[in-house]
């Protein structure tokens, strides 16, 4: 039975709202300004009469619906475009792409930090502001940062008497030059602190300021410069001021609610204890090929992602799921036991009677103590059971028979992108074994030197010969040429 939709359920703010099928599947990820006034559009008669295809089929399809509020249109842009990329959901044809918005990055650990632009956030001890949507605004703001602080703007942090002698923010004064000695690295330090407190919101006086030089240059009437402070001055309120800034994104809302859930599987399932930690297990192979297992852990309902798991198949060398989830389960819970550590509260299975069988087999061959395990299967979302000659039918819409999809499609979902992260880094590898004169030696000292073929791609003639050596300016230029075709 679908839930029915009440105006009232949302409220007149900003956020991102979500549409899910029968089985959970997250379908469709939007964005608004008003929650109640966009998502009660999808459910008028008079717009439906009116719809395309596609738009009818969406709304036939909505089973049941969640939302999250955001501060702000730029923080639900955000969210929205991070949850398509994660759910990829059947009826969202935009923003599938890997555009990212970009990040504000400053490394502390540098002798004199700097900001740079980034586009991912690694784990590298950097700090990090972002994302940003408003790209050129961000880009303005900080050429603007750098300048009026005096920080540096060159990569290198130690350059050399040459690169100090032709560096035009020293001689143009956008730079404070710390590494000539034009200041003390604990000056340097104090205006990098003051940067951090701008990026961090506290806009107040350095706003006031640049307004200040605005207005003075209005009065003199110097109406272009006038113009470039406001123009300062409104990029630095939309990248820095309190109401703009970046958020941390809030975890999907998940139906239904997770200890709910975990206590109506409990009880569905007959379980003696709370089902708090579950592992689901799912394969993902082409024709044999680049056979992979994946491995997701829910705590309470919710996913873990620190102790997700991932596994390239060793020993199976053609399609065997049975085989498969054998290895997979023998690897996984003899490493437990090995180490004594915790073993799960349930384990699911993706799969049918079949995949269940091998995964009791590969436990009583490693003699694991007794767990609870259970396979789901995807045609009937039906719930086989050890022992049970019958499989078990859970409600539809009932709080257990969600939670168990939930874990089964994010394991999919999971050993899905693991298998075609593999798939493309071996089309791209092979690229190389079409070039004229690059045989598996060179082939390997290029990716062991650049990491990858778009790497490569982006790489000059000259840093193709200076990083592999035996590779001459022809070659160079013949596999650059290549690749970029």
């Amino acid at each position: 039975m679908k839930r029915e939709f009440h105006p009232s359920d949302l409220p007149h703010q900003p956020g991102v709202y979500v549409f899910r099928d029968r089985f959970g599947r997250v379908i469709y990820v939007g964005k608004a300004s008003d929650l109640r006034r966009r998502v009660s559009s999808y459910f008028q008669p008079s717009r439906l009469a009116r719809a395309d295809a596609k738009l009818r089929s969406l709304v036939n399809s909505i089973d049941d619906w969640s939302f999250q509020t955001v501060r702000n249109e730029d923080e639900a842009l955000i969210l929205e475009s991070r949850l398509i990329k994660e759910y990829a959901p059947h009826y969202n044809i935009l923003m599938r792409d890997d555009k990212r918005y970009p990040l504000l990055k400053i490394d502390l650990r540098d002798r004199f930090p700097t900001l740079k632009l980034a586009r991912i956030k690694k784990d590298d001890h950097a700090r990090y502001f972002g994302p940003f949507p408003q790209g050129g605004a961000l880009r303005a703001t900080l050429d603007f940062l750098l300048a009026h602080f005096g920080l540096r703007a060159c990569r290198d942090s130690s350059p050399d008497e040459e690169t100090r002698k032709r560096c035009l923010k020293r001689i143009v004064r956008d730079c404070s030059a710390p590494c000539t000695g034009d200041i003390s690295e604990a000056e340097y330090r104090q205006l990098v602190e003051r940067v951090l407190q701008v990026l961090s919101g506290d806009i107040s006086e350095l706003s006031a300021e640049i307004r200040n030089k605005m207005q003075q240059a209005a009065a003199a009437r110097k109406y272009e410069a006038a113009a470039r402070y406001r123009d300062i001055l409104t990029n630095l309120e939309t990248v820095c001021g309190e109401k703009n800034r970046a958020f941390e994104r809030p975890e999907l809302p998940e139906l239904p609610n997770g200890p709910a859930a975990v206590r109506d599987l409990q009880r569905e399932l007959g379980l003696p204890i709370s089902p708090r930690r579950m592992i689901c297990f799912d394969n993902s192979n082409l024709l044999g090929t680049f056979a992979v297992s994946s491995m997701v852990c829910f705590h309470d309902g919710r996913p873990d992602r620190a102790n997700y798991r991932r596994f390239r198949v060793r020993t199976v060398d053609q399609p065997d799921d049975f085989e498969t989830m054998r290895e997979v389960i023998t690897r996984h819970f003899g490493r437990l036991l090995r180490e004594g550590r915790q073993l799960p509260d349930l384990v699911v299975i993706d799969g049918g009677r079949g995949q269940l069988s091998a995964a009791l087999d590969a436990l009583i061959a490693l003699q694991c103590p007794p767990l609870p395990v259970i396979g789901l299967a995807k045609r009937n979302e039906e719930v086989f059971l050890p022992g049970r000659e019958e499989p078990l039918r859970l409600d539809r819409h009932g709080p257990a028979l969600r939670l168990l999809q939930a874990i089964r499609d994010e394991s999919h979902r999971f050993a899905i992108t693991y298998h075609r992260q593999l798939r493309m880094k071996r089309l791209e590898q092979s690229l190389l074994d079409d070039i004229p004169g690059i045989g598996e030696q060179r082939k390997k000292q290029l990716l062991r030197a650049f990491g990858s073929v778009r790497a490569i791609r982006h790489a000059d003639v000259e840093e193709i010969t200076r990083k592999i050596p035996g590779i001459g300016d022809k070659l160079a230029k013949k596999l650059i040429d290549f690749l970029a075709e």
